[in-house]
Order: C-alpha cells, then structure tokens, then sequence
C-alpha cells in the first residue's frame, strides 16, 4: 500500500487553480471562414477611440559605448576611452544550425466536411464534364474529396471524386445503410498511368498518335456493384419516381431565379 499523503498537502492541492487556455476571440470555423468579419472586430475591440489619437514618442536613453577611465602614473597618458561591452575573444567559424518549425506535410491536414454533406444525400455538381448534374454521394476520401455517382445507368455519371466546393448539399438524401461499397475505392484507385513521352524517330510526325483514356474491366465491375445497391436503395424511397426523374433531369437557373434565395 502507498502511504497515504498528510493533511497538509491535500489542502495545497485543492487550493491550486488549473488556468485553462480558451479560444481566441475570433477563430476559424473551416475552410477559411472566420467567426466575425473585420470590421466586427472593429467595433468589438473598440479601435475607433483610438483612431486620430497621438500618443508622444518616449525617447529611450542611449547607453554610452565608451567611458573614460583615469590612469595614474607619471608615464601614463591620464586618462584612456575603455569599451563598456568588452568584445569577444572567440568568434566561432560556422554559424549555429538553427532548427526550423517543421512544415506539415499534405497528409497531416485537418480535413473539414459541412455538415450538410452526409452520405447518401444527393448533390449538384458545379464544376467538371458532369456540371448540373444531381449525384449521389458515398463517403468522403482520405484526401477530403468526395466519392460521388449518378448512378451511372440514370444520369451518365461514372464513380469519380470532386471538392466540396464545387458541390451543392439538397435536403433530399437517401438511406445507404445497406450499401457495402468495395474496399479498393481509395484516392489511389483513381489515379491514372501517366506514361513517358515516346523518344522522336525518323519518319513522318504525324504517325503516332496519342492514346486516349479507357476504362478498365475493374473500374466497370465496381461501377455495377455500387449502382446496383443505390438502385435497390431509390426502390426503398417512398417516393421513388420522383427521385428517379429528379437524378436524372439536369440543373439549371431562370432568368428571375438566384441561388442563394432557393432552397435546395
């Protein structure tokens, strides 16, 4: 057993106080976005008394390099100018190697999601080949893209990755529960074999042709089993005629329509 501490210092430990760091006033809330704007701050920290105000510049005492010191003796000078700041004797021949803050690799960053953005919520797209169209999403990636498909046999559009910020969240969602997705779909399984550029021979320029993109036999095997669980997934939806014609009609603005009136 420990010996059990005296009286003493359990009332010292009760009387410390944890001081507790808390958050700055203004902070980030994600992506860049900040709690208050400037000029809140200003009127927050109350820079406007300040404003037009001079304060005198308070001159600083300069410190003497050099004192004179008196000397006696008769073969003296008198007096000698002495450094108050006796310099070095030894000077090092390489300068100190200072460590530096480590920068944070990629792979260390935060990743951030709106909280809007869950899975199974259907998307609109803002950006890429596929812009306007409604997509389902499937999860996010390590990278912070997110994994999105049309499906496929609805809309045209494949498995593919995207930021959130060329994204739009509805409120329609549908429930993925059910759906087990394959467990190659990473951020590696979408890069693509760039190949070196061919070495010129002789002959005619035009002969060599680049290749074009094809999709493989495994990324068209996943795309069936990934669409034929968010199929079964839409027949489960109350209203499931309408969410087909929904995913399948394209996005789009009238004259008198603006995005950020609309509800979506």
């Amino acid at each position: 057993m420990a010996p059990t501490p005296p009286a003493a210092e359990k009332k010292e430990s009760k009387t410390r106080k944890v001081i507790k760091q808390g958050k700055p006033r203004n902070y980030d809330l994600g992506n860049g976005v900040l709690r208050f704007s400037r000029s809140k701050m200003y009127h927050k920290k109350a820079l406007y008394k300040f404003v037009g105000k001079k304060v005198a510049a308070t001159k600083k005492t300069i410190k003497p390099r050099v004192i004179e010191k008196q000397i006696g003796g008769d073969k003296n000078g008198g007096k000698r100018y002495v450094l108050v700041k006796k310099r070095r004797n030894y000077y090092p021949t390489q300068d100190k190697i200072r460590p530096r803050p480590a920068k944070k690799c990629f792979k260390q960053h935060t990743r951030t999601l709106r909280p809007s953005l869950t899975p199974g919520t259907i998307l609109i797209l803002l950006a890429g080949s596929h812009k306007g169209k409604r997509v389902v999403l499937l999860k996010q990636l390590y990278s912070g893209l997110l994994l999105v498909t049309g499906p496929f046999g609805v809309n045209g559009c494949p498995l593919r990755r995207i930021s959130q910020r060329y994204v739009i969240g509805t409120r329609t969602k549908i429930d993925l529960s059910a759906v087990k997705l394959p467990e190659n779909l990473t951020d590696e399984y979408f890069k693509r074999d760039r190949k070196k550029r061919a070495k010129k021979e002789e002959g005619d320029i035009f002969q060599t042709k680049k290749e074009g993109y094809k999709v493989s036999e495994q990324r068209k095997a996943d795309q069936k089993t990934v669409d034929k669980q968010i199929h079964e997934a839409i027949r489960k939806h109350p209203d499931r005629k309408v969410l087909l014609a929904y995913l399948s009609a394209m996005f789009g603005l009238k004259s008198s329509q603006y995005p950020h009136r609309l509800q979506f």
